[in-house]
This record gives C-alpha cells, sequence and structure tokens, in this order.
C-alpha cells in the first residue's frame, strides 16, 4: 500500500483564519495532540512574522519530538535563516520556502519575470539547504501557473536539493479534473519528479479542497497539506479529518494509507474548536454533530437493525465514544478524571482543578452533565489567556417595560472595578459596562449563541469577535445563564486582544 504523508498546518494557515489566532501556550498545546494524532509534519508557523510565532516555533521545535516541525518562509535570505533559528532544535527539523509562480502574481505582487522568479526559487533552495536537509519548495498559485514554467522551476528546485515540491490551488480556483491532470502532468513531465514527495495543499473557495487532494493523490502526490476541521485563509483548506477517513473508509479499493490515529481525531477537532473558538457546523463530515446522527425514521429503522446500512465508519472509529458514565453533582474528582480521559483531554493538575469546580457548581443546579457538557465546560480551561481583567460578576434588571441595566465587577491589577450601565438589551448593558470599566470602546463584530445539550437547564455556550485594527480576537464562555455566558465571552476576547497589543509586531500574509 502507498503511505500518504499528512502534513498539517493548523498553526500556519489555519491560523491566519479571521479570530483564530492562538498564544504560544495553546500553540503548544494543539502541537502536543497532533503528534498524539500522528501527522508526520506540523508546519508550526512563519518564523520572520512575529517574535509570538517565531518563539511557538521554537517551544514546539524543543518539545514536540516525533513529527517533522517545519517553518514557513518566503524565498529571501532573512526568511530562511529565521526559520532555520526556529527549528534548529527540532528532532526532525524542515524548512518550507514558497515564491509564487502564476502570471498575475508575478507581474502584478512580485513585479519579477520569470526567469527572475526561477532563479530566486533555486536560491532559496540552495540557501536553506546550508541548514537543513529536508527542504520543501512551494509553487505559490500553481493552480493558475503555466505548466510548462511549473515544469521548469519543479525540475530545477529538486536539483538543487529540494526534497518535498508542493504544488499549491492557492486560491481554490481548480475543479477537482483540472487539478488530478495538473498532477499527471508534472508527476509524467518533470524528469527528476521520483526524487522529491509530490505535495498538495487545496483551498476551498469553491468547495472543492478536499476532493481536490484526493484527485491529486489518485494521480500521484503522496503528502497532503491540510489543517484541522478544515480552518484556513478565506474558505479554508482541505480538511484533515476528511482526507484522512476517505483514505481510511477506502483503503482498500485506493491501496493507500496513512500513520493517522484515527481515535484522536475528535479530540483534536474540539481541541481547535476551543483554542480558536471557531466552531464546528453541526453537518461538518466526521467531526460535526451530526455526522452520526440520524432522525428520518427510514433511517433509523435501518440503523437498528444493522449500522451498516447508513453509517459508512464507526463512529468510535473517529473516537467519538458513547457514554458509558453519567456525571451529578455527587461525582468525585476520581470520576470526573475518568470522564476527562475518556473525551481525549489531558490537563494540567491546576486546569483540571478548575474544571472540576466549575463541574461541581454546575452540577449543584443540572441533575446530570452530558459529555457536550463536560467539553464546554472543559474548554474554558485549554485556551491559554493572561488575565488582564477578570469577571468577578454580573447583576442585571430587565424586562419588557424597564431599560436593561447591567452592574459589573472586574478585578484588574488586583484592583476591583464597578460600573452600571443602561443598554438596548441585556447584553448591550452588559457590554457597554465593561467598556466603561475598560476605559476602552471594543468592536464587536459577531455574536453568536447556541444551546449545548436540550432542555431549559441547559448550559448556553457563547462566541464573540472583536476587531482591533486589523486583527479579530475570539472569545467564548458556557454558563447555565447566557447573560453570565456572554460577559465571560467578552472578557476573554479583550484579554486575547491586549495580550497581542503588548506585542505588536504584525503577522506578514503569508501565501499559499
Amino acid at each position: 500500500m502507498t503511505r500518504i504523508h499528512i502534513f498539517d498546518t493548523t498553526l500556519r494557515d489555519g491560523e491566519q483564519s479571521p479570530g483564530c489566532s492562538m498564544n504560544i501556550q495553546e500553540k503548544l498545546d494543539v502541537a502536543i495532540q497532533l503528534e498524539r494524532l500522528g501527522v508526520d509534519v506540523i508546519e508550526a508557523g512563519f518564523a520572520i512574522s512575529s517574535k509570538g510565532d517565531f518563539e511557538s516555533i521554537e517551544q514546539i521545535a524543543k518539545q514536540v519530538r516525533t513529527p517533522i516541525i517545519c517553518s514557513l518562509c518566503r524565498a529571501l535570505p532573512a526568511d530562511i535563516d529565521a526559520a532555520a533559528q526556529s527549528v534548529r532544535h527540532a528532532a526532525k527539523p524542515r524548512i518550507h520556502t514558497f515564491i509564487a509562480t502564476s502570471p498575475i502574481h508575478m507581474s502584478a505582487k512580485l513585479r519579477m519575470s520569470p526567469d527572475d522568479v526561477l532563479q530566486r526559487a533555486v536560491a532559496a533552495v540552495t540557501h536553506a539547504k546550508q541548514y537543513v536537509d529536508d527542504v520543501e519548495f512551494s509553487c505559490e498559485d500553481a493552480g493558475r501557473s503555466d505548466p510548462a514554467f511549473l515544469i521548469k522551476v519543479i525540475s530545477s528546485v529538486i536539483r538543487a536539493g529540494a526534497t518535498v515540491v508542493n504544488i499549491p490551488d492557492t486560491v481554490g480556483y481548480l475543479l477537482p479534473h483540472e487539478f488530478g491532470n495538473l498532477i499527471h502532468t508534472l508527476m509524467t513531465n518533470v524528469p527528476n519528479i521520483r526524487d522529491a514527495i509530490v505535495s498538495v495543499h487545496c483551498h476551498d473557495d469553491l468547495g472543492f479542497a478536499t476532493a481536490n487532494a484526493m484527485a491529486g493523490v489518485l494521480a500521484g502526490a503522496t503528502q497532503v497539506e491540510c489543517t484541522i476541521n478544515g480552518i484556513g485563509e478565506r474558505a479554508g483548506n482541505t480538511a484533515l479529518e476528511e482526507i484522512v477517513m476517505a483514505l481510511h473508509t477506502r483503503s482498500e479499493s485506493l491501496g493507500m494509507h496513512t500513520g493517522i490515529v484515527t481515535t484522536e481525531i475528535t479530540p483534536t477537532s474540539r481541541l481547535v474548536s476551543s483554542v480558536t473558538g471557531s466552531l464546528v457546523q453541526a453537518n461538518k463530515a466526521i467531526v460535526g454533530a451530526n455526522a452520526f446522527a440520524h432522525e428520518s425514521g427510514i433511517h433509523q429503522d435501518g440503523v437498528l437493525k444493522s449500522k451498516l446500512t447508513y453509517e459508512i465508519m464507526d463512529a468510535s472509529s473517529v473516537g467519538l465514544n458513547q457514554a458509558t458514565l453519567v456525571l451529578g453533582k455527587h461525582s468525585g474528582r476520581h470520576a470526573f478524571t475518568n470522564k476527562l480521559t475518556e473525551l481525549g483531554y489531558h490537563l494540567a493538575k491546576d486546569a483540571q482543578e478548575k474544571a472540576f469546580e466549575r463541574f461541581k457548581g454546575i452540577a449543584d443546579t443540572k441533575k446530570t452533565l452530558s459529555d457536550a457538557d463536560i467539553h464546554a465546560l472543559v474548554a474554558d480551561e485549554v485556551v491559554h489567556v493572561d488575565e488582564t481583567y477578570h469577571l468577578n460578576y454580573i447583576q442585571i434588571i430587565a424586562g419588557n417595560r424597564t431599560r436593561p441595566l447591567a452592574c459589573v465587577q472586574l478585578t484588574h491589577n488586583g484592583q476591583l472595578l464597578e460600573g452600571a450601565c443602561v443598554g438596548a438589551g441585556p447584553v448591550d448593558a452588559i457590554f457597554k459596562t465593561i467598556d466603561q470599566l475598560i476605559k476602552d470602546e471594543v468592536q464587536l463584530v459577531d455574536f453568536s449563541i447556541h444551546s449545548v445539550t436540550g432542555g431549559t437547564d441547559a448550559l448556553g455556550e457563547v462566541t464573540i469577535r472583536i476587531q482591533d485594527g486589523h486583527d479579530r480576537f475570539t472569545g467564548r464562555g458556557a454558563d447555565l445563564d447566557v447573560l453570565v455566558a456572554s460577559a465571560k465571552a467578552y472578557i476573554q476576547a479583550i484579554n486575547k486582544m491586549l495580550s497581542r497589543r503588548k506585542d505588536p509586531a504584525i503577522k506578514a500574509t503569508t501565501g499559499d
């Protein structure tokens, strides 16, 4: 069977999704989980883009030892030097350099001739080989590039020492048969193509990212670049869980396999969703809430008789296990810890203790907590945010015959801050009061709320996005009281914004 390598770029391309930025500790937590998942390569970031990105790549390189640790860089000496420094402690370092090869990018963005681009590409690979043996080269916007020019560039960079050549459909333009034909053309016409791994990196602008990646694999590519939950620039990337489970489910007919531990897919999906605040849509393939749910009577009847009637894979194969232990107010630490392990959480002792305290507080009101409830309350503990402001309490006066009034108390540097404001509604009153206390006017761009489970005693989960200049920050909060959850989410987003302001380095926009 052919081994397909899984290159995960959640920490680089995925983090470029608006509001999906992660701090160093969150990136490290995700990288450790990606190691458990069994990915072959972790693209940990873009070293020269910011001090925070450099440090996160460096920490991942030191602590995550099994996968290849990769740093992205433009085809510029300074970028390559920074990438090399960031992965110098890795057990398996890789430098990933790129330059655009399409006519529109070369003329409008780079303002370089094709010959200049070719020379720059070869020089970049040559420079990177001084630091590491494993060098990946990407032709940005390969999907709209002239195939004859691609053949020339790829054969040249392989001669210069590139061990991986990546063919990105950067703008998600190609149809599956077109992308498959492009890979086939390269596999057939690049004379030294067998001297390197051929990789594909597809975007989802037209909804074809996974289909295009699969077409590329069928045409001969043996590395797929993807992200958890398909997050990434614009409409996102090939979703790791989709391409992996397609290869896993159809492995016999395809003659292909990966090294992914598929039972770690659901825990990884939930971790990434928690730290980024990017919710997974219910009908999302593999990891969506409805992926293994059946409501139609015909479907339910069939599944009761045999799961194979409507399920092409077992939920347990992706780590979605049925609850074996129901937790309530009489449950102790041991039962709670076992539940966390069962659900795929690996929390530090202090975070586990905080989660247990929250669990006991909620269990006093809500008789039993489902797995979904546990996921919601533990999510706050896997998000690492410097608490510039801490929410102590809120009190609301509201009704259909009175203007909503919110009273809020925060802690800032050991000092108590209290205030009250009226608003158009109770949430508006809360946010106005918080703005007044922090002496900043926050720009809210998105507010969503959903019920974690059914019933009137369900946890409410609120996700908020705020904007500060060009940056967006996501906050998330869960509570039995949706107003409290809203306040928690708002404060978390604000704390993320203030943490970023302390490190004013602006991340560069990357290419593929």
